[in-house]
């Protein structure tokens, strides 16, 4: 069968699916990995935040965006990475139209505080309104593209939910300080993805996103192999259906602790040299990635993001995006561009 021949068969998710699995694809497959969402697109679609992190509905007309108006092979309703936040105790605003809501507030951030889960968890989890806005946004979104497009969910680790309910910063030092608290951190929030990935499938995801940002800008890649390795070798198996990791910053020197994990697949960023990591993949994972985002998505022109494209088509990267999340100024040709290269490749 010719290209031809499989553009007009394959479908967003077939090839999305195809990409993720290492099997032939018609074209290079540009997706949304974690968030493609912007102010120009959300103009577009005339859903804008704060509603579209707090509310089902324009969260899954925004989300749709991505495929409707941009073209991406996948969708990704949740936006941000404070969404299980207030579930866990955490103070978060999403009140601000201007920026994704972060974590304000950390109950296990004082040194004397007991680490425990909310009272009535795992029913109270499920009663959060931010748990139940995220599963309502994918069941419309299914409704939405059936079976046509990847609907992709996203949980936070154990290690990022740690950052989130104990204060980045304390939680770090912890790690050599304390040691034996932070893996009682991790025994409890382990818990949490696992819960929350299988209420996305059990919703409509065709896929989920794994965030634990342990990244080389914060620690040592033996901190990632003695604390973090053997739970994702363990957590990972337990969702039924592919995983991708996204890690950010810096991972070179991990990337063959991520091999050895059980995801499907690990998203990077332009931090890594993106033929290195194709090499260090050694084709045990698959990549997604890595277009960067301060510099070409946000300031450079199309032909400029065209150049970059192409190269990490060429360096043979699976499936192309953004390294991350978008800056909310991201021009919207700049994302449309992606997907152009994909579609002439």
């Amino acid at each position: 069968m010719n290209n031809k021949e499989l553009i007009e068969r394959m479908t967003s998710k077939q090839r999305f699916e195809a990409a993720l699995s290492g099997k032939a694809v018609d074209r290079p497959c540009a997706a949304s990995i974690t968030s493609v969402i912007n102010f120009e697109l959300m103009d577009l679609v005339g859903q804008h935040f704060p509603d579209a992190n707090t509310e089902p509905e324009p969260m899954a007309e925004l989300a749709a965006g991505a495929h409707d108006l941009m073209g991406f092979d996948s969708v990704m309703p949740i936006f941000g990475i404070a969404q299980e936040a207030t579930a866990l105790g955490c103070v978060v605003d999403f009140s601000d139209p201007g920026n994704l809501p972060t974590p304000q507030f950390a109950p296990w951030q004082d040194a004397n505080a007991e680490l425990c889960l909310p009272d009535g968890f795992p029913d109270s989890f499920f009663e959060d309104k931010y748990i139940k806005c995220s599963l309502e946004a994918i069941r419309m979104l299914k409704k939405h593209f059936g079976d046509k497009v990847m609907i992709l969910g996203k949980v936070m680790g154990p290690w990022t939910l740690s950052y989130h309910v104990y204060n980045v910063q304390a939680f770090l030092m912890d790690t050599l300080a304390k040691p034996e608290r932070v893996r009682k951190s991790l025994d409890l929030l382990s818990q949490v993805p696992i819960l929350f990935a299988k209420a996305q499938l059990e919703a409509g995801a065709d896929a989920i996103v794994w965030a634990d940002h342990a990244t080389g800008d914060l620690i040592r890649n033996t901190m990632y192999r003695d604390f973090l390795l053997w739970r994702h070798q363990e957590l990972v198996p337990q969702i039924p259906a592919p995983v991708i990791l996204h890690c950010c910053g810096r991972s070179m020197d991990r990337i063959e602790f991520f091999r050895e994990t059980g995801f499907d697949m690990y998203h990077f960023e332009s931090a890594n040299p993106v033929e290195k990591m194709v090499e260090a993949a050694k084709g045990k994972i698959r990549l997604a990635g890595n277009i960067n985002n301060p510099q070409t998505l946000l300031q450079k022109s199309p032909d400029e993001v065209r150049i970059e494209v192409q190269r990490v088509i060429d360096a043979g990267v699976d499936i192309i995006a953004p390294e991350c999340a978008v800056p909310l100024q991201t021009p919207v040709n700049n994302l449309k561009t992606i997907v152009e290269v994909c579609q002439n490749n």
